[in-house]
């Protein structure tokens, strides 16, 4: 319940509270002020009957009647009082002119009416009734029962006496259904007060509940505004001497606070995302109590689970005792041990290397780092840091040799020209000799000018381009070839495109490399195939050929300059696409079957994960 309903129930409690209280005093006097007034008027009508009565009753010692003969003498003042003008009219004016008078009778010393409003009754015992004192004396609850009860008839009644003896008694009956009727009205009259009043309360308590609960709402909404970090926070109006004011004042300052400590959050967040996201190793950090806060995207392909099934998670609930990993993990976490370089099998049949370290804070432990890395990407990565290492000596040493014969053949080239101007009356055979130098001093040249050319740093003229455009291109470029050795060209691209940013010139030649290579190693023919697709940021490019496939033996050395296996091969074009990729942020790698062919892999990043910006890079 809320607290504004909660202030509205209260004060309409205590307003009901107080006009029931106030209704049960209203209409207890009420109902003792009616049955007071009920009494006196019954009272009074018995006087005024009495008074009647014995007016009605002559002087008897004057009259024939033996006033020594009780019996006598009582059935000449039965005969007096029954015929008598005044007390009849009387009697039937008292029903008639009162709302609350039932029936009046007089009644002898036996309990018989003499004289009754109801004539059939004359003559006849009258039965017993309650006196009305009884009611107007009684408890206002016990007045309430007995008037809302079962209908009855009370009476008022006042002795008798005609020619100085009791004769017997005038009574008067009221009734509770006359009573009940006289009360409705101002019952009704106290109810709908009553309504009103609780009605003006339920008002009166939702304008206190808005009046008291106003300023808590604006201090709500700063509260709101300070958790969202909303730079136009602003205290509160009221004066700070106010403890409203001084409260929305701190909150003010507090929500300034919160949005500069979640704009460096958000910043340090999104970094962090960032680098979780290219990372190949599965890091997952805890907290102090084992319970994940942070997961690398990698990890999801150790652990076979997505990010939200892992995060929040305690690490009983993330691993279980029967994997192997989790036989490992547990324990350590058990007995806040770091593991070291634990190297498993996976179900996959990856080889993984876990690490898991625990953090502290002044020797208190804050938490723990649980790493796992694909032993073979390890490798992959040591492999490919070792070709770049060769490449590069391999590059200065061929810069250097290069520049150093370059100068030798072009002073030999220059020398042979001068030698055939001088031998003009040369022989055949030793033109022929001559023409057979300068053109291999001629290839040497152009080997000597490749091997510059492979060395020298690039300016790489980066355009958006859609890969499939590059590789049907290529295909055109190599179909003559393909051709010639009897191989079919084929194309497997997806319909969707795939744009990447790279150096149009540069990367058709890394794709064609390998494309040549492919043919000519299907002896047999066969066919060739270019495919592309997207991989989640990165763009996929397969050649497959159908080949003989790579010896495992050479399979380390594919990518080293001047390695080749073929007798006339410069060893230079694999090597060349190698260097290509990594100037455009990406990789290489293949899978061969001996007799049955070769798949090399590129992979670039798409648009929107590629890291280079500018329009132009140097290599």
């Amino acid at each position: 319940m809320s607290r504004k309903a909660i202030i509205v129930f209260v004060i309409t409690t205590l307003f009901t509270a107080m006009v029931v209280a106030f209704s049960w005093v209203y209409l207890s006097q009420l109902l003792r002020q009616r049955l007071l007034w009920a009494d006196e008027t019954a009272s009074g009508l018995t006087r005024q009957m009495e008074y009647t009565a014995s007016k009605a009753v002559p002087d008897l010692t004057s009259t024939r009647v033996d006033t020594a003969n009780p019996k006598a003498l009582r059935a000449a003042i039965t005969g007096y009082l029954q015929t008598d003008t005044n007390l009849n009219d009387m009697l039937e004016s008292v029903v008639g002119n009162s709302q609350i008078i039932y029936d009046a009778a007089i009644v002898d010393t036996s309990g018989v009416a003499i004289l009754d409003t109801n004539p059939t009754l004359n003559g006849k015992p009258v039965p017993w009734r309650p006196a009305l004192n009884v009611l107007r004396d009684a408890g206002f609850r016990r007045q309430l029962r007995l008037l809302y009860g079962s209908s009855a008839v009370y009476d008022v009644s006042i002795p008798l006496e005609l020619d100085r003896l009791p004769f017997g008694s005038v009574r008067v009956g009221v009734s509770t259904v006359f009573l009940r009727n006289e009360l409705a009205t101002k019952l009704q009259q106290a109810a709908f007060f009553s309504v009103v009043a609780i009605f003006c309360s339920l008002l009166l308590s939702a304008v206190v509940s808005n009046v008291a609960l106003g300023p808590l709402k604006a201090i709500a909404r700063n509260l709101d505004s300070a958790s969202a970090g909303e730079t136009d926070l602003l205290p509160a109006e009221e004066s700070s001497s106010d403890e409203v004011g001084l409260v929305s004042l701190k909150i003010a300052h507090l929500g300034r606070q919160i949005r500069d400590t979640n704009q460096i959050f958000s910043a340090l967040k999104d970094n962090v995302e960032q680098v979780m996201a290219k990372l190949q190793d599965g890091l997952m950090l805890f907290t102090r109590d084992s319970r994940v806060v942070l997961v690398s995207a990698s990890a999801e392909k150790f652990l076979g689970r997505p990010r939200r099934e892992i995060l929040g998670r305690r690490a009983e609930e993330i691993f279980s005792d029967g994997s192997v990993l989790g036989a490992v993990v547990l324990p350590a976490f058990q007995k806040q041990r770091p593991l070291v370089q634990y190297d498993f099998d996976a179900a996959d049949g990856r080889r993984v290397q876990v690490s898991l370290d625990f953090i502290q804070e002044k020797g208190t432990p804050i938490g723990a780092l649980l790493t796992m890395r694909d032993a073979e990407s390890v490798r992959r990565i040591e492999d490919e840091i070792e070709i770049s290492r060769r490449l590069s000596a391999a590059g200065r040493l061929t810069r250097g040799v290069a520049h150093e014969v370059k100068n030798p053949i072009n002073a030999v080239v220059l020398h042979l020209q001068l030698l055939q101007n001088k031998l003009q009356q040369d022989d055949p055979d030793t033109r022929r000799h001559m023409e057979i130098i300068g053109n291999e001093i001629h290839r040497l040249d152009r080997v000597v000018q490749i091997l510059v050319d492979f060395t020298r740093p690039r300016d790489l003229h980066l355009e958006e381009m859609d890969m499939r455009t590059i590789l049907e291109e290529v295909g055109v470029l190599a179909s003559p070839e393909a051709g010639r050795h009897g191989i079919r060209m084929d194309q497997d691209l997806a319909d969707e495109r795939l744009v990447v940013r790279v150096d149009p010139d540069l990367m058709k030649q890394a794709i064609l490399n390998l494309v040549l290579n492919g043919v000519q190693a299907m002896t047999q023919g066969g066919t060739l195939t270019l495919a592309a697709r997207r991989d989640e940021e990165t763009i996929l490019i397969e050649v497959r050929d159908q080949g003989s496939g790579i010896p495992p033996e050479v399979q380390e050395k594919v990518f080293e300059l001047y390695f080749t296996t073929k007798k006339e091969g410069s060893g230079i074009g694999l090597a060349q696409t190698y260097q290509i990729m990594q100037w455009h942020y990406g990789s290489v790698e293949f899978e061969t079957i001996v007799g049955s062919g070769t798949t090399f892999r590129l992979r670039l990043p798409a648009l929107s994960a590629n890291p280079a910006t500018q329009a132009e890079i140097t290599a």
